[in-house]
């Protein structure tokens, strides 16, 4: 038993080593501290992980949302989310999830509330990671991730496979939107150590696969499915999953279990996707809203039909069954993250929250359905298709005028496409993995319409 010193309190803090323990994976560390920050010191006016929440919102990756995709890609109606609008209602969502958990596991856990700990710190950590959980995707939505991947894997790219190795050429050929946000979270620039500086709890909270890119998918457990950091990274990674106690699987490759508040991030997001899709493609006349109210009733009690149908407008309709479906699965996600929490904590939760939930037939039903009616359709295609093709193109000319740059060999061309390439992006390395990475990273940053004029530049197309 350890005295608190500011209050006087006795907590327990013996930490048992097969098992996460909540004062570590609270951790208010940033990179380059050397002192451990104590959360009965913080100022409560503003606390680290509010910190953390305004430095993500006043990011340039995080501005670049506002005309990245979401669904419909390059949509210029006015109710159509991107992936700003997504990212804001996620956090919002996760906010309130954090609060939930929170204020259940203070009442639990009497040693938090003595090291100073409060509901609205679990809140913020998770509405921090939520409101980022997508600043790494690059334009076109998920298939740009795609784009990336294949023109390394069957494109140009291919031709750089001999020069990297394993692990790094399985960065490239399954790019991966939550490993570059981290990469934009952490890495070191020029004048600014740690990136933007992020407390360590935040940061774990937004890894929901913690583990490098091989071996891929190597068993059933959720935190397996993808991967969370690219090989340049992984030395920032193990000091942030070292300092919070996250426990490491066992294997020579990097991989552990997750961060406990990672499970409420990915809720936060299946839960806006799930239903504001589906939202989404109703007002957009994708869906018919007669499936609004039949699948809406499946998923949610206490739906006043009274007042569905007093609603005149379909966006007022759809919006408030929308609202009722995301208290009921909050509730849902609060009560099954609390009562598998020791599983949580020992590594042995291999699901997300929402697939442990009564209602999983029900959301399955409705994704069938915008997979259907959404993501396949025609407008949703096309710009898919051209996606891949501006991606493929911006990637060859750049990567190929930057390492021709290294191997002094620039031709009168190459020197005017990298004046069009930022300086950050043109950093002098001798590996080509590091290089290529570099340009990637730029790709992924651009939104849909900047990569889209930037690619007719590129084509001779300057009207």
């Amino acid at each position: 038993m350890i005295k608190n010193e500011k209050n006087g309190y006795f907590c327990d803090l013996t930490i048992d080593t097969k098992m996460m323990n909540w004062e570590q994976l609270l951790s208010l560390k940033r990179h380059g501290d050397t002192q451990k920050r104590e959360r009965a010191l913080q100022d409560e006016t503003r606390l680290g992980f509010e910190v953390d929440f305004d430095r993500i919102i006043f990011s340039a990756a995080f501005r670049s949302l506002q005309d990245k995709t979401q669904v419909i890609p390059l949509s210029k109606t006015d109710f159509v989310h991107t992936r700003l609008t997504h990212s804001l209602e996620v956090s919002v969502v996760g906010r309130t999830l954090g609060r939930r958990v929170g204020k259940a596991l203070l009442e639990k856990h009497a040693n938090l509330r003595a090291l100073g700990y409060t509901f609205n710190d679990f809140g913020a950590i998770v509405a921090a990671a939520s409101v980022m959980h997508d600043i790494g995707n690059p334009p076109f939505g998920h298939s740009g991730e795609k784009a990336i991947g294949e023109y390394f894997k069957t494109g140009s790219g291919l031709k750089y496979k001999d020069q990297l190795s394993e692990k790094e050429y399985q960065d490239l050929i399954d790019f991966e939107g939550n490993a570059n946000g981290f990469k934009i979270m952490t890495e070191d620039r020029e004048g600014i150590p740690g990136g933007l500086r992020l407390s360590y709890a935040t940061l774990g909270a937004f890894i929901k696969y913690p583990k490098e890119s091989l071996p891929k998918k190597p068993t059933s457990d959720i935190s397996d499915k993808k991967y969370g950091f690219f090989q340049s990274n992984k030395e920032a990674f193990l000091d942030i999953a070292n300092e919070l106690g996250m426990l490491r699987k066992n294997g020579d490759d990097i991989a552990f279990y997750r961060h406990p508040l990672a499970y409420l991030v990915e809720a936060a997001d299946d839960i806006c996707y799930t239903i504001i899709d589906f939202e989404d493609g109703i007002n957009l006349g994708l869906i018919d809203e007669s499936y609004a109210l039949e699948y809406m009733s499946k998923l949610v009690t206490g739906i006043n039909r009274e007042k569905y149908y007093s609603l005149k407008h379909k966006k007022d309709r759809t919006g408030y069954l929308r609202a009722i479906a995301i208290n009921t699965l909050v509730g849902e996600a609060v009560e099954i993250f609390l009562e598998n929490e020791e599983a949580i904590l020992q590594g042995e939760f291999d699901k997300s929250l929402l697939d442990k939930c009564k209602f999983e037939a029900q959301i399955n039903d409705i994704l069938k359905i915008c997979i259907d009616k959404i993501y396949k359709s025609k407008e949703v295609i096309e710009k898919e298709v051209a996606g891949y093709k501006i991606i493929a193109d911006l990637l060859d000319v750049f990567v190929t005028a930057l390492n021709n740059k290294h191997n002094g060999e620039l031709s009168n061309y190459d020197k005017l496409v990298l004046h069009l390439l930022p300086e950050e992006y043109q950093l002098e390395s001798k590996d080509a993995y590091s290089r290529i990475m570099q340009i990637c990273s730029y790709v992924a940053s651009l939104s849909d319409g900047f990569a889209i004029r930037l690619h007719k530049k590129i084509k001779g197309n300057i009207i």
